[in-house]
């Protein structure tokens, strides 16, 4: 892509306030299915949004955290619907540019499982606005003297621009906010084996990371919590997540538990759709992060927070009152082992802390997917 120029600069360029966390990444207009099916059967869509960076801004600006979205979309009803849906969840998206001559990507998905064959999601995202975010089309006006930078690897996959930018957000700088970084492998966005090398040296980069037990041994042949921990030696923090199993993490001083870190088992949840818990997970660990809690109680929030999205149709949920949430984290070690999480916990009374919400028993899960379901 060649220089920049009038119109890709278009749209804001600054940030006008401070805010706690900025979310910078592509979010899409995503079609879903009316019934089961191949996608060359399925009748009709319904529209929703997605955005692993957009789900986490929306996550935090519902616990109360002041957040912003980053992102470029093209000037088009797709991004009047992706920009007004955004900030009606009460995130600021001043620094979203609009770009006159890419348009904003969307994708189509079928109902199965995502683990399964069946599945199918087809992208029409080359070339869309997003791609063409760069250092030159993003400034850094826009996310500096926030308190935390989130970023994912599907940002930097989506063009040679875009991976220019992640590198110089993570690069080491006066001032910089600390940086958080979802590797969120995306297979079908990587051409040429350039994957493992990339998501590691920007995981290096970062000061704290987020990266699926599973997703480290596809990318890097990892196995187990320690190996991770010492092949992304640079942060402060990393968090593996062993889906059902819960989550381990250490802080580089944290040496208990599985693999040398702090494992926090994931609470027994009625799962009714895993879509956006892994989102809903960052987005509680980093809330607990912006209030200082140690890194035991941060991987509570983050399985509280992916518990509220798991247990809703769509991957956005809006978590618990905060009392409450620090009232079930700070729940002793046995009475966290009984915790069973039901549709509809998040609004009920708390009367009994080893269950709250109803249901059969479902596995506690921290998926990895991106859509907000929208009218």
């Amino acid at each position: 892509m060649g220089p920049a120029d009038a119109a890709d600069r278009v749209g804001p360029v600054g940030a006008a306030d401070p805010v706690d966390v900025v979310c910078l990444g592509e979010s899409m207009v995503t079609f879903l299915p009316s019934r089961p099916g191949r996608l060359a059967d399925v009748p009709s869509f319904t529209r929703a949004i997605g955005g692993a960076e957009s789900n986490v801004a929306c996550a935090l600006a519902a616990a109360g955290h002041r957040a912003r979205w980053v992102g470029r979309v093209g000037a088009d009803g797709f991004g009047d619907h992706l920009v007004d849906t955004i900030g009606a969840h009460g995130v600021d998206v001043t620094a979203v540019a609009r770009d006159p001559r890419r348009p904003t990507g969307i994708y189509f998905r079928t109902d199965e499982d995502r683990a399964t064959d069946a599945h199918e999601v087809v992208y029409y995202r080359a070339g869309s606005a997003a791609s063409a975010m760069s250092p030159a089309t993003v400034p850094y006006e826009s996310v500096a003297g926030a308190r935390i930078l989130h970023l994912t690897g599907i940002t930097a996959a989506l063009s040679g621009d875009c991976l220019a930018l992640v590198r110089e957000l993570t690069a080491p700088r006066p001032g910089r906010p600390l940086v958080s970084f979802d590797v969120n492998h995306r297979p079908a966005l990587w051409r040429d084996g350039d994957a493992p090398g990339v998501l590691l040296e920007l995981a290096r980069r970062a000061d704290v990371v987020f990266v699926g037990a599973d997703e480290a041994e596809r990318l890097w042949g990892l196995r187990g919590a320690r190996e991770v921990f010492e092949a992304v030696s640079g942060p402060g923090v990393v968090v593996v997540k062993l889906g059902g199993g819960g989550a381990v993490a250490t802080d580089g001083e944290a040496r208990t538990g599985a693999g040398g870190g702090v494992l926090v088992p994931a609470p027994r949840v009625d799962v009714v759709s895993p879509i956006g818990a892994g989102d809903a997970f960052a987005a509680g660990f980093l809330s607990a992060t912006l209030r200082g809690l140690d890194l035991r109680t941060r991987l509570r929030h983050g399985h509280l927070m992916a518990a509220a999205a798991l247990t809703v149709p769509g991957d956005l949920a809006v978590p618990p009152r905060r009392d409450r949430l620090d009232r079930l984290a700070a729940l002793g070690d046995a009475a966290w082992g009984t915790l069973h999480l039901g549709p509809g916990w998040t609004e009920a009374d708390e009367k009994d802390p080893g269950r709250t919400g109803g249901g059969p028993e479902g596995p506690g899960r921290t998926g990895d997917d991106q859509e907000v379901r929208t009218p």
